[in-house]
């Protein structure tokens, strides 16, 4: 664990806000402190207020900001004072906490400030950080957890055993401090504290007796706190910190678990792995289909079988290692409380509803049941998979189950991995803060966990239609033979593949790493094609004619064959778009070769539409004409074709029925909208996307 600030770098932040956003940053760089929004950050600065009064105000990161990327706009500012009374009173359920931080707040719009913003304004030092680093959380996630803290810090830090995030644990830091506790341990804090009462609190200003030995907190199966009076201080006191704990877990022979590959956080999390073969892959997707079932409603489903995490998976004593719960208790609101071990979701989930059931039953206020399907799953076949209602959800999941591997293997190795009790992690899982999230959560986009795969996606039709289906929220696979494709779309939900469709090994490597990537298949959008140059039938070459065909019927057969056993087991039944053309009922001189590949594919689209409707699966077929921003169109091939019918270019754009140009989002709105649900009860339809054409009509 080393320090990343840099002087320079640190010279184009301003003032101590600034330099706050700076270290934040630096936090967040590094996956084995804090992973997608974990952690928080603070700093209490004075400012006068519109009245030209001077008030102290804690700056605490937002709810919702990532510390990687934060900006000074995503710290709330709060009103120390009010901050700091708050955590004196002697109870206030966690809803009334996040009210009143509301009410206290100084600038409209901003987040919500973080749950954690009471223990920030009473920990007495101007900054304060906050995160759940692997190498602290290993530790404290033993039997004997505060007493190896006590071994790595002596009284560096304050020691508290674990208690509930929100008002409870901000109160229970107020009381150890206030009391004058920070250097005994757990058990005799608690103790001298409960004496001490409302009564410490006449230190005020939060607590302010903290020795300047004390560099920081650990939160026993929680995380760690430093603090520090500059934002440099405070993050190198984290790194410090962190780096004890790094330290004596390496003395014990518990740090590094793989000579090869070195720690684990160097591995790259998105890194899927072997590939998965045809059978694993064909497994991961019905294994999708169970896991959808079980949620009511698609999920993304990645996949990871990398060595460490078919190593994992592979344990003769995963059982009792998995099964006891995640690293940190945030960490079940993305992972669940346990993972799946194996693939029988059914008897996962009939476990989750016992664990609701039993929990449920004693908490104080009525709680609404999650769905039942496990988020986490390991397999000695498909090594890691996780779920998750997005492909950035599943993606979180299955990085944190990663960090999680390692903290439970050290922890093994150092006595014995001891996280919280099925009790606990409930009354996380089902916090009244969380529960709220549920009531306020608005309807997901349409295809939200679904996965779709278009071909030619490079530009043209088949780019507007990944667009279409990203904005819609579904995962996309994008297919095309241009290289530009595998950064074309930089972002979670879309995987760019170069992939040559008339090559059908190509075509069988593609599906796999999709499915890796994002479980199975829903939508397909068929749009791959070339548009040769206009040849008369006599001077047309059966080299040209076969290029056409191979391209624009062969590689559709292809992707048909490979996909339906896919599109079999989407939850909501599978989709297939077929792009035609106007050619197929109007065909125009000198483009044999292109209409009459189109008009096969047409005829494919409707046998299948017959074939494949007893699988659930819809194959619709979309006929475009004239769409030019596409990569079929050069301003030569334009302007030729325009003459053709003796029109200029800008007459011959919008020589249709209605004179209005169509353009490839046009053709793919339809195309999209076709695999939603408006058109559940439409298969074997020809829709043309034209404006309207004399000769169809």
């Amino acid at each position: 664990m080393r320090s990343l600030w840099d002087d320079a770098e640190a010279s184009q932040y301003r003032g101590e806000l600034g330099l706050r956003v700076y270290t934040s940053r630096l936090l967040g760089r590094d996956r084995s402190l804090v992973l997608h929004g974990g952690g928080n950050t603070s700093v209490k600065l004075a400012r006068r207020n519109l009245f030209g009064d001077e008030e102290e105000v804690l700056y605490v990161k937002g709810s919702g900001w990532d510390l990687e990327t934060i900006e000074e706009s995503g710290f709330t500012p709060v009103r120390l004072d009010a901050a700091r009374r708050l955590a004196e009173l002697p109870a206030l359920s966690d809803p009334e906490m996040v009210e009143q931080l509301a009410i206290h707040a100084l600038r409209a719009g901003a987040p919500p400030p973080s749950v954690e913003a009471l223990l920030h304004a009473i920990l007495p030092r101007r900054f304060v950080d906050h995160t759940h680093a692997d190498a602290v959380v290993t530790v404290t996630d033993t039997a004997d957890g505060a007493e190896r803290m006590r071994e790595v810090y002596g009284d560096a830090v304050i020691v508290i055993p674990y208690v509930m995030p929100g008002f409870l644990l901000a109160r229970a830091v107020f009381e150890r401090i206030a009391a004058g506790t920070a250097g005994m341990d757990g058990a005799a804090a608690a103790t001298a504290a409960a004496g001490a009462g409302r009564a410490a609190a006449a230190d005020g200003a939060g607590g302010t007796a903290l020795p300047e030995s004390v560099l920081g907190m650990v939160l026993l199966k929680h995380g760690i706190f430093s603090f520090g009076d500059t934002a440099r201080e405070s993050y190198e006191r984290m790194i410090h910190l962190v780096g004890l704990a790094e330290d004596y877990l390496r003395a014990r022979h518990a740090w590094v678990l793989d000579p090869a590959a070195g720690p684990g956080p160097a591995r790259a999390a998105s890194d899927p792995g072997a590939p998965l073969s045809p059978e694993q892959a064909a497994a991961v997707a019905s294994l999708r289909h169970e896991l959808s079932v079980a949620a009511d409603r698609p999920l993304v489903l990645t996949s990871r079988r990398d060595p460490r995490a078919l190593r994992f998976a592979r344990r003769p004593d995963l059982d009792p290692l998995a099964l006891q719960g995640p690293a940190t208790p945030d960490h079940v609101l993305r992972t669940r409380r346990l993972p799946l071990l194996g693939r029988d979701v059914a008897a996962y989930a009939a476990a989750y509803r016992r664990y609701f059931e039993e929990h449920a039953a004693a908490a104080p206020e009525p709680k609404t049941m999650l769905d039942p399907a496990p988020r986490i799953v390991l397999d000695p076949e498909l090594g890691l998979l996780a779920a998750g209602r997005t492909a950035a959800e599943a993606a979180i999941a299955a990085e944190i189950y990663q960090h999680t591997m390692d903290v439970v293997e050290r922890a093994d190795r150092l006595g014995g991995y001891r996280v919280l009790s099925a009790a606990e992690l409930f009354e996380f899982e089902y916090w009244d803060l969380e529960q709220a999230k549920l009531r306020r959560a608005g309807e997901p986009p349409p295809m939200a966990g679904e996965v779709a795969l278009v071909t030619g996606a490079a530009s043209g039709i088949g780019k507007a239609c990944v667009e279409a289906l990203l904005a819609r929220g579904a995962a996309v696979a994008a297919l095309d033979v241009d290289p530009r494709i595998e950064g074309l779309f930089p972002r979670p939900a879309a995987l760019g593949l170069r992939c040559d469709v008339t090559a059908e090994e190509q075509v069988t490597g593609a599906l796999a790493v999709a499915i890796a990537a994002f479980g199975g298949l829903d939508v397909l959008i068929l749009n791959a094609g070339i548009f040769p140059a206009g040849r008369d039938i006599a001077a047309l070459d059966l080299e040209e004619w076969r290029r056409v065909m191979a391209v624009n019927l062969d590689a559709n057969l292809i992707l048909m064959r490979q996909c339906h056993p896919l599109l079999r087991l989407a939850p909501r039944g599978g989709r297939v778009a077929v792009i035609g053309s106007k050619n197929v009922p109007a065909p125009g001189p000198g483009v044999a070769a292109y209409s009459a590949s189109k008009a096969a594919l047409q005829q494919l689209a409707r046998v299948a539409a017959l074939e494949w409707g007893r699988d659930g699966i819809r194959v619709n077929v979309v006929h475009p004409n004239a769409v030019f921003d596409t990569a079929l169109w050069t301003e030569e091939r334009l302007a030729a074709r325009a003459a053709a019918y003796h029109l200029d270019v800008e007459a011959y754009r919008k020589s249709n029925v209605l004179g209005l140009e169509v353009r490839s989002r046009d053709v793919a709105e339809v195309a999209v909208e076709l695999c939603g649900a408006r058109f559940s009860r439409t298969t074997g339809a020809q829709i043309p996307v034209d404006g309207g054409n004399d000769r169809i009509i």
